[in-house]
């Protein structure tokens, strides 16, 4: 490692007596410091061409690189938390990602948060300044640069280990750990600006766009199997309500507990068939409704079709039955082996109707004219 730095100072050898040694230990000095007076050797020597933080900031990357664990050994570690504690995975991963700059302590505990009291209970106040602003050299830098494809946005998985420009962050000290949503490959890993307590974003291993449908929820669902400590969100497909990526699917966890989940239910309410689950409209400035029950039925309910009993029959499912009657015709066979595809499929089917009825304008020809009506006001 330190034979690497040389390489990269361009220094030819390297002595350190047993009082520095000493003195090293003894003084207590923040990484960001070390980093910072590199940087400025770097500067001084002429290997940054200049002193801005867009500069620097790739600069400090790649030292933070040389001395980051290659990420086979990181999902190595990873995995075996994982086999004693998905938390303890996440805890030992989110330190990780701290301790190698990836995010950066320094800059993070910039931010401002506060909580403060509303007619719709405790609200949480953020102001993100871990982000840094865009320094007008690396403006003009990027605006001057030849366009590059790769990676294809700050997503991708290409992202881990790559050097950055000036028009992209460097990510030399980023790990990615691998895992399955749906059969497919994901990414998991955390955001470098933590929005809330161990901020992460799980994401497609193909660069696709988002696109909330009802396979969406099967990918929310299979992550918080996967880290049942864990929520998982996601944005809009829609750029007009705050989407982040939308040309990469992908979603945002976390372990933390928002003000909107603590907020009481103005009203609970009950629909015909689904007794059990408790509905109700929440008290707060967004129009939200909060869903809850202990019993998903469907383990129940796949038994039942495997056998062919009747749903009606079992009172904890019958309310089921006229839903299942209307799609059971439509499968030749139902197994133990396709039962939870089938399931998983004709529910999807069903949240794909509830978002349809939940829109302000109906996906019909009446609903897309008032659509353009509204928009001709514009």
């Amino acid at each position: 490692m330190i034979n690497r730095y040389l390489e990269v100072f361009g220094v030819d050898e390297f002595a350190l007596s047993e009082a520095d040694k000493k003195s090293i230990l003894e003084e207590k000095i923040s990484l960001q410091t070390v980093l910072d007076n590199l940087i400025d050797i770097a500067y001084e020597s002429g290997l940054i061409e200049d002193d801005g933080i867009t500069q620097r900031d790739l600069f400090d990357t790649k030292l933070m690189g040389i001395m980051t664990a290659r990420p086979a050994e990181v999902i190595r570690v990873f995995k075996e938390h994982y086999k004693d504690d998905p938390e303890r995975a996440t805890d030992w991963f989110y330190k990780f990602s701290q301790d190698t700059n990836y995010i950066r302590r320094d800059r993070i505990k910039k931010d401002r948060k506060w909580k403060i009291e509303s007619k719709y209970g405790e609200i949480d106040v953020t102001i993100n300044l871990s982000k840094p602003e865009k320094d007008p050299k690396a403006i003009a830098a990027a605006r001057n640069a030849v366009q590059s494809s790769y990676p294809a946005c700050q997503l991708c998985i290409e992202n881990e280990g790559y050097a950055g420009r000036m028009n992209h962050p460097a990510r030399q000290n980023h790990r990615i750990i691998p895992i399955e949503i749906q059969g497919c490959k994901w990414g998991f890993q955390y955001s470098p600006y933590v929005y809330y307590n161990e901020h992460c974003i799980v994401f497609n291993g193909e660069h696709t766009p988002m696109k909330i449908d009802e396979s969406a929820f099967k990918k929310l669902f299979d992550f918080v199997k996967l880290f049942p400590h864990y929520f998982v969100g996601s944005n809009a497909d829609l750029p007009i309500v705050g989407g982040s990526i939308l040309s990469h699917d992908h979603f945002q966890g976390g372990h933390y507990t928002f003000a909107m989940e603590k907020a009481p239910m103005e009203k609970t309410f009950t629909v015909l068939g689904f007794e059990d689950v408790e509905m109700g409209i929440v008290k707060w400035p967004l129009s939200v409704l909060r869903l809850r029950c202990k019993n998903e039925e469907l383990d129940l309910l796949g038994d039942y079709l495997v056998q062919n009993k009747d749903i009606s029959k079992n009172e904890m499912i019958e309310k089921h039955a006229d839903w299942v009657k209307s799609f059971r015709s439509e499968y030749q066979e139902i197994t133990d082996e396709n039962v939870k595809a089938i399931l998983e499929k004709e529910v999807g089917k069903v949240f794909i109707h509830v978002l349809e009825d939940a829109g302000v304008y109906k996906c019909t020809e009446e609903g897309r004219a008032a659509f353009e009506r509204f928009i001709a006001t514009l």
